[in-house]
């Protein structure tokens, strides 16, 4: 590593870089952002501003110090690599170039341990003054060969790598220093030196994996920190050692390959990296198979390139019906794959078998059976069936099928089933029973794509498909459909218009003669007799009918059958109706209004006529000759065919309301005519000749549509009066309903009365029955003192009037008299179920008579027969239950 020396000697100082050529040497595998060298550019005028580029900008970037990088990592070819590198003045624009030359360092070989502490000494150039002159000699710059250091040394650290001095040390006391990454720069502290005696030292192990090379700068000042040397480049290189394994890519590695595929065909390419120097044998990897499995057909079905990581056929035989997946274990070696030295590492390799159509479908059976009913459509009739060996729902396991005979006609299809692969034979067309009983198909099935090369199975199966038509009823129908009958309006009913008849397709099936039916009359104008289809009518044919149009009537019969489900057709009937004379022309408008002056005073009338040509118009106008007062009046022109004016035939007529009678003719054979009246209001105008007492003359008479509306108002205002009484009426009902407060089987308060006295006790046994029957005469409630009220009489009120029985008790009519008091008690408003539970003051000391619930044991009693008071109804029902049930 001794210095490379040369010189050049100026006699003046000159701008530029200091050296056409600048030479360097780099390790071969140079990283993006990594920085190469140094240049150096002398400026006699330290105030310039350089700019640097290089001419392969994509490769290469020089700072603004003169440090070259790397703009990508690549790899040093053998030759030496050749760029520019230019500097120009940013304010002159003047422009320097210096050619640099890379090359890549020779092969680390190693070396002695002796020669590894051997410390080299690098000494600065020299520059000689002329003190009698201004110019100066300067001695050229060394190029300093790099500094190889293996990576990983395990120290003594600090390790002492070379020595810096000057020739100037001997005669000033200088200081020495580096700069640059691994120094003063990230990472710092790898490398340091000596300031007195310039001795590099590296503080650590080295790793080339993070960074492979070093670019210092040593620095030589006096005591005063005075430069006294030029900055010289210091180039360490870190050496690699085979400190990592290869590192597969993927721990799995996917590929496939087609079936059959012939030796040599290519499968996938694996690939692993060796962080070491790819340039070296460390980096240097070796691929090669370990195992398959399995190993059939072969042990050795594949193989792979030791370089390239390749992975090819090595044999035929691949049957993904057999073996649908290969596993290979791959294993990468550095050091050129030496088994001894070299590190190693594993990957798998999943190899699938890929399908190929190398077999066609076949089906199951030669013959397929179905049968279908006649006339159906979208009917699956059979399934064929086939078995393909192939991958299924692959193309080449995809059946498609063709008929290739026995339906000329086109009335069946097969369509695929995406899951079964079977084949369904549809119908797509009806099938007429009476025209074929039976169809024989030939079908064929192929995939959808063809088979592989070099197959020697046929490329399609065929099979036969006998398919059975089945009779079934079928609906009749009408011939023609629809029928058209011309005939003229007016026909009167019980005429016979026309005969419709069906006929039934079936001839093979015994049924009896077709029933017909009437479906749709909108007029109600015809029947049909029901055996032979006779049709007669049954009102007068009208053309000018709202249910004819563009002069057609239709109607809609029916025919059925007997057979088994009985089965009906339909058919129309269009009547065609001719038009007669039978409609006289009216008069249109039917009111007008005109001024009661002669100017202005037309009127434009038109004339209608539901009949057509050439039974309306053109229409004659006339006014009829009595009243004399209409044509003295009033006179007439036609204007056109259906036009006609009419007008006032004197000076002045008085306003008011007018029925001038029009008589209209039309042009038919024979003529028919009418007399319409026409309403013309009279009115005075203004000179525009508008009515100015139009109010006046609508007032004397309303027009129809007037009348109607004033009439539904009415009626709808009558309707939401009553709807509002009934809702009061069930509202009251309702109201009463809820005041009951005990069950209306168990209220007796229409039938026992309130009285005052009760007389003496039971110890009284003089009854006066005459306050049963008149309960007038009992003591008013407003004759009792207020103090001795109960709490449950209701309040004071006007009565209500309860009927009066006749003094005479008579048994007979006691009936009449309890269902009279009923009805009044039900329509008393005012009365409250007080009577449900009475506190009587005082009966009296005792009694010899027994309890009223004991009166069935009274010889009266007894002799009486209660059975009608079943048919009182349920007020009556406890009573009925009490006293008429017979001895029980």
């Amino acid at each position: 590593q001794a210095p490379i020396k040369a010189t050049c000697e100026d006699m003046s100082c000159k701008t530029g870089f200091p050296e056409d050529v600048h030479s360097a040497v780099v390790s071969r595998s140079v990283h993006g952002g990594q920085p190469l060298l140094n240049v150096r550019f002398r400026s006699c005028d330290g105030n310039k501003k350089i700019h640097f580029g290089s001419s392969e900008p994509e490769d290469f970037r020089v700072g603004e110090d003169g440090v070259v990088y790397a703009e990508r990592s690549f790899q040093l070819s053998a030759e030496p690599t050749e760029f520019v590198v230019s500097a120009q003045d940013k304010e002159t624009q003047e422009e320097w170039q210096m050619r640099v030359k890379l090359t890549p360092e020779p092969a680390f070989s190693g070396a002695s341990e002796k020669d590894q502490k051997k410390t080299e000494d690098i000494i600065f150039p020299w520059q000689q003054y002329k003190h009698s002159s201004p110019l100066k000699r300067q001695k050229r710059d060394w190029v300093i060969p790099p500094i190889n250091l293996p990576e990983n040394s395990r120290g003594p650290f600090p390790q002492e790598l070379v020595r810096i001095r000057s020739d100037r040390d001997k005669s000033l006391s200088l200081r020495y220093s580096v700069t640059g990454p691994g120094a003063d720069q990230p990472p710092t502290g790898i490398f340091i030196i000596n300031p007195i005696s310039g001795q590099l030292s590296v503080t650590k192990p080295l790793d080339r994996e993070q960074i492979a090379s070093f670019h210092l700068r040593a620095h030589a000042v006096d005591v005063n920190g005075n430069q006294v040397e030029n900055p010289i480049d210091i180039v360490i290189n870190v050496i690699d050692m085979n400190d990592n394994r290869p590192e597969f890519l993927h721990q799995v590695w996917n590929g496939t390959v087609p079936e059959g595929s012939k030796p040599g065909t290519y499968v996938m390419t694996v690939t692993a990296i060796d962080a070491d120097d790819p340039n070296a044998q460390n980096g240097m990897l070796r691929y090669r198979i370990l195992s398959q499995a399995p190993s059939s057909p072969s042990p050795n079905m594949f193989t792979i390139n030791n370089e390239t990581g390749d992975i090819i056929t090595v044999a035929a035989g691949l049957d993904r019906e057999k073996v649908q997946q290969y596993t290979l274990i791959i294993q990468a070696t550095d050091m050129e794959g030496n088994p001894t030295y070299g590190l190693s590492n594993t990957a798998t390799a999943v190899i699938t078998v890929t399908d190929v159509n190398d077999n066609p479908p076949e089906f199951t059976a030669m013959t397929f059976y179905g049968e279908v009913p006649e006339n159906r459509v979208d009917v699956i009739v059979a399934n064929l069936t086939v078995t393909d060996k192939d991958q299924p729902h692959t193309p080449a396991w995809n059946a498609m099928y063709r008929m290739t005979g026995g339906d000329p006609t086109g009335r069946f299809t097969i369509l695929t089933d995406p899951n079964s692969n079977d084949g369904l034979v549809t119908v797509v067309k009806p099938i007429d029973f009476e025209t074929n009983r039976m169809f024989v198909l030939t079908v064929a099935a192929e995939n959808q794509v063809p088979l592989a090369k070099g197959i020697q199975h046929p490329p399609q199966s065929t099979a036969t498909v006998s398919i059975t038509v089945i009779d079934v009823n079928e609906s009749p129908y009408f011939v023609p459909n629809p029928k058209l009958v011309r005939q003229e309006e007016g026909l009167l009913a019980g005429s016979v218009l026309t005969t419709f008849t069906a006929q039934d397709p079936d001839r093979y099936m015994q049924q009896t003669s077709l029933r017909y039916s009437k479906l749709s009359d909108p007029a109600n104008w015809l029947k049909i007799d029901p055996v032979n289809g006779q049709i007669t009518t049954t009102a007068v044919l009208d053309r000018e009918s709202i249910y004819v149009q563009n002069n057609m009537y239709n109607a809609t019969f029916l025919a059925s059958d007997n057979g088994i489900p009985p089965m009906s057709g339909t058919g129309t009937l269009q009547i065609y109706l001719l038009d007669i004379n039978d409609n006289a022309p009216q008069v249109n408008p039917k009111e007008a209004t005109t001024c009661e002056t002669l100017q202005p005073n037309a009127i434009n009338i038109t004339a209608v006529d539901p009949d057509i040509d050439p039974n309306a118009g053109p229409f004659a106008f006339e006014l009829p000759d009595t009243p004399a007062s209409i044509k003295r009046n009033w006179t007439i022109v036609r204007i056109s065919g259906d036009h006609a004016q009419l007008s006032l035939r004197i000076r002045f007529l008085e306003a008011g309301i007018y029925d001038v009678p029009i008589v209209i003719t039309d042009s038919g054979n024979p003529h028919a005519s009418s007399t319409s009246v026409l309403k013309v209001k009279v009115c005075q105008c203004d000179i525009n000749g508008d009515c100015t007492d139009v109010d006046r003359i609508v007032g004397a008479g309303l027009g129809t549509g007037a009348i109607i509306a004033i009439l539904l108002c009415i009626i709808i205002l009558l309707i939401l009066v009553l709807m509002f009484v009934v809702w009061m009426k069930r509202r009251d009902k309702e109201r009463q309903a809820k005041q009951l407060l005990i069950d209306p089987e168990d209220d007796v308060r229409d039938n026992i009365l309130k009285y005052d006295e009760e007389g003496g006790g039971e110890e009284d046994q003089d009854y006066d029955l005459s306050q049963l029957q008149q309960p007038d005469t009992v003591e008013p409630d407003a004759i009792k003192p207020v103090g001795i009220r109960r709490l449950d009489e209701r309040p004071l009120h006007a009565e209500p009037q309860y009927p009066v029985r006749s003094a005479a008790p008579h048994p007979g009519d006691i009936g009449d008299f309890i269902n009279e008091g009923l009805k009044a008690a039900d329509n008393d408003p005012t009365a409250p179920p007080y009577d449900s539970l009475l506190v009587f003051d005082y009966e009296g000391s005792g009694s010899t008579a027994g309890s009223l619930s004991s009166l069935n044991s009274s010889s009266s009693g007894g002799e009486q027969d209660y059975d009608y008071l079943n048919d009182w109804g349920p007020r009556f029902k406890k009573l009925a239950d009490m006293y008429g049930g017979g001895d029980d």
